[in-house]
């Protein structure tokens, strides 16, 4: 043990493996660590009076903490406990109320067990909340905490991630009181801070033959391009499609792939949705199987084993649109299918059966469960010789899509 100096902090090398730790015998209880990746910390040691256990915290990294401030912080420290109090339970407490940990709570006891869109909440969170409410004691936030969060995105320029942010920090704090973490929700009878329009953008068959040409190019990546097309082509949901596994094809005797089942557990209503097939559909997936035939996915993310998330659409069509205002978007694509399904004369119950709407009716929902498979074959099939129709005229010499 001996009084440590900057000098000699500077002088102490890494070990070859593990770590080196140092007694400052001028500050008890001071720790100088350095480990085998070369970072360099103070710790503060102590033994709980109450448990006896012997307990660590740390007091920063080596030399933004100066030797100085360390001795300060341990002084501080040592004071606390002289005074019966355990500053490292303390800490843990401090934590344990912070918003960051219960949104890793929401996440993994209720997002990600219930919800379809726990992928969103992770992304709205990381990017909108926990900026600014990470280390804020959540008890403390009040409704003007959720007004000045949410009023910040919409100026911002982003009214419908507004919305969303709300409902996600109703539903944190809802889980909240279930857990008997706090008594209140914030967002209670908290009306919508933005106002959304509905949606009714469409391609016009310039940018839909500028689309096709465009969306297997770089920076867009084949699996992703070959998955937009789909959008288009079926009419399914971005995610559905983006999620698409090998096991959920049926193939006929050739390996064609014939029809696809997007199974209860993937779907947004919770039921399974039959799609046949058209060629143009079929040639989509069989090129995709080509590429990554050993996957058991259709379009296998190249990040991990799992497939492609459905936010990458999202992105490949921004960067299609080189952020164009009122750029499409993939839901564009599937709304531009529905549209040009009735315009062409396809019934309503028929273009409801291919987008997977489910009647609200009684009748709908407990009765009538006639997946109108041959109805969904003949519309597609109709689709797909109008899309094959304007794809294959030569396409707009453009390279974003229009606004």
């Amino acid at each position: 043990m001996r009084a440590l100096t900057d000098a000699q902090l500077r002088k102490i090398r890494p070990p070859v493996r593990g770590l080196t730790e140092i007694t400052d015998a001028s500050c008890r209880g001071l720790v100088f660590r350095v480990t085998a990746a070369g970072i360099s910390s103070f710790s503060f040691r102590f033994r709980d009076r109450a448990t006896g256990r012997s307990e660590r915290l740390s007091l920063g990294r080596y030399p933004g903490v100066s030797l100085r401030d360390a001795r300060r912080k341990a002084d501080a420290l040592r004071g606390e406990i002289d005074a019966g109090k355990n500053p490292a339970a303390h800490k843990r407490q401090a934590s344990e109320r912070m918003f960051a940990g219960l949104a890793d709570r929401y996440l993994s006891e209720h997002a990600k067990r219930f919800k379809r869109s726990a992928d969103a909440d992770e992304r709205n969170l990381r990017i909108h909340i926990l900026p600014h409410w990470a280390n804020r004691d959540f008890p403390g936030i009040e409704r003007v905490d959720v007004i000045q969060l949410v009023e910040r995105i919409i100026t911002a320029g982003k009214p419908i991630a507004a919305n969303r942010v709300q409902a996600l920090i109703s539903s944190i704090f809802s889980f909240a009181i279930d857990a008997d973490l706090v008594k209140a929700n914030p967002c209670t009878r908290l009306r919508k801070r933005a106002q959304e329009k509905a949606k009714t953008r469409t391609l016009t068959d310039e940018e839909i033959r500028t689309f096709w040409a465009n969306v297997m190019l770089p920076p867009v990546s084949r699996a992703v391009g070959l998955a937009l097309r789909l959008v288009l082509t079926l009419g399914c949901r971005p995610g559905e499609v983006a999620g698409m596994a090998r096991s959920e094809l049926e193939f006929d005797r050739h390996g064609v792939p014939v029809s696809w089942t997007i199974p209860a557990g993937r779907s947004k209503n919770g039921r399974a949705h039959f799609v046949p097939l058209s060629s143009l559909a079929s040639d989509l997936i069989t090129e995709a199987l080509r590429l990554y035939g050993s996957s058991a996915f259709v379009f296998p993310s190249p990040a991990n084993r799992g497939a492609i998330a459905g936010h990458a659409l999202s992105m490949a069509m921004a960067r299609l649109s080189r952020g164009q205002p009122n750029s499409p978007t993939p839901h564009d694509l599937r709304r531009s299918c529905a549209t040009r399904l009735s315009a062409a004369g396809v019934p309503a119950e028929d273009v409801a059966a291919i987008l997977n709407h489910v009647r609200a009716d009684v009748t709908g929902r407990h009765y009538d469960h006639y997946q109108r498979a041959d109805e969904k074959r003949a519309a597609l099939l109709r689709w797909s010789k109008i899309l094959t129709a304007i794809i294959e005229r030569q396409p707009a010499n453009v390279i974003a899509l229009r606004a």
